[in-house]
């Protein structure tokens, strides 16, 4: 089996962190956004996967290469020269998705996290004998999306409605589908939205079907859902009970901490916190609903909560960060300052407080 991931553009809802890194490699609970993906591919058997991609194709390929070895699947790059949407990635990588063997292939959002029931998918894409699947999943406001409209019983799609202004129903699409190599027959290769123009035609011939995804789900591409789809993230490992999860005394709810990581006497870590690797936490440290990256150095008595600290960047002893500030790469900010919503550009220092949410370059 093959699988597409939509990698797509610049990811500007991200910034500062896509600044140094194409948004899929930015780290979500401490590996590359993309790379808990592609396990989840290579676990139901997908030998192939490609990166529809129109951003720094090498930076990603140079960086996946080391991983094609380690996981044993191939990954390669359909490379747009113009932003194509949601279908057009399709068509212009037909020739790597088609082999001749009619099997289904998955495409993916490379923004969305979730368990990722893929074998399920499998199977109830041959039980309806249609033509794509989509995973849906229910959300709690419908009106800030495309909600799905379909038969509960079948899974069959009665039609699409963008961001309703009456209640039609909570199910919205997911970003992971399954389809037949027949449905690219039905892409042009130009910029279309697979949403809006390819499914209604295929749900019009009642031959798409949708499944409710299981678990959690989480479009992380923009920092607020990021955090939050860090604790649902964490969350479902602990219900897994996975070792991965870190226990003693400093740790409250959900902690994951790399074992390269070194902390300090009398921390309080957590909950829903992610330590990367190298990062150093002094001691008296207080994290909360938080990401530390890779290298970055935590100093006593810091206080973060609901904020993101970039790859080998530094708070100072009692400093206080909170309130979705986002240091990007190398942020060095002083002792004694406070950030309450700062949003700092790489290789830059904060000597005096950020009072309100801005953006610092």
């Amino acid at each position: 089996m093959k699988a597409l991931i939509l990698v797509g553009g610049f990811g500007t809802r991200l910034r500062p962190l896509t600044l140094s890194f194409p948004k899929p490699l930015v780290d979500f609970a401490n590996k590359p956004m993309i790379l808990h993906q592609i396990e989840a591919l290579k676990a139901i058997g997908v030998t192939e996967v490609v990166l529809a991609i129109n951003y720094q194709p090498e930076v990603m390929l140079s960086f996946l290469k080391d991983f094609e070895t380690k996981l044993g699947i191939k990954i390669t790059c359909s490379q747009e020269t113009e932003p194509l949407g949601t279908a057009g990635p399709l068509a212009l990588a037909r020739d790597k998705l088609i082999d001749g063997s009619d099997e289904p292939f998955f495409v993916l959002n490379s923004d969305v996290i979730s368990e990722y029931p893929l074998n399920e998918m499998i199977k109830f894409h041959k039980s309806h004998g249609g033509e794509a699947s989509l995973m849906v999943t229910k959300v709690d406001e419908p009106s800030k999306y495309g909600v799905i409209v379909m038969d509960d019983s079948t899974g069959k799609v009665e039609k699409f409605v963008e961001k309703p202004k009456v209640f039609v129903g909570n199910k919205i699409n997911a970003g992971i589908y399954l389809l037949n190599p027949s449905v690219l027959d039905r892409i042009e290769l130009k910029p279309t939205s697979i949403e809006k123009e390819v499914f209604p035609k295929i749900a019009a011939e009642q031959k798409l079907f949708a499944m409710v995804l299981p678990g959690f789900w989480m479009d992380i591409g923009q920092p607020r859902d990021y955090i939050t789809g860090l604790s649902l993230y964490l969350n479902s490992l602990r219900k897994k009970s996975s070792s991965k999860l870190s226990t003693g005394p400093p740790f409250v709810g959900n902690v994951l901490v790399d074992e390269s990581a070194s902390i300090g006497e009398g921390c309080l870590i957590g909950p829903d916190v992610a330590i990367g690797p190298g990062c150093v936490i002094e001691p008296g440290v207080r994290l909360s609903r938080c990401t530390v990256m890779r290298g970055a150095r935590i100093k006593r008595h810091a206080c973060i909560s609901s904020s993101i600290i970039g790859w080998h960047s530094t708070v100072g002893k009692w400093t206080r960060v909170e309130n979705m500030t986002i240091l990007g790469e190398d942020v060095h900010v002083g002792d004694e300052v406070y950030s309450n919503g700062g949003v700092v550009l790489p290789h830059k220092s904060i000597k005096s407080s950020i009072l309100n949410p801005e953006i610092v370059m």
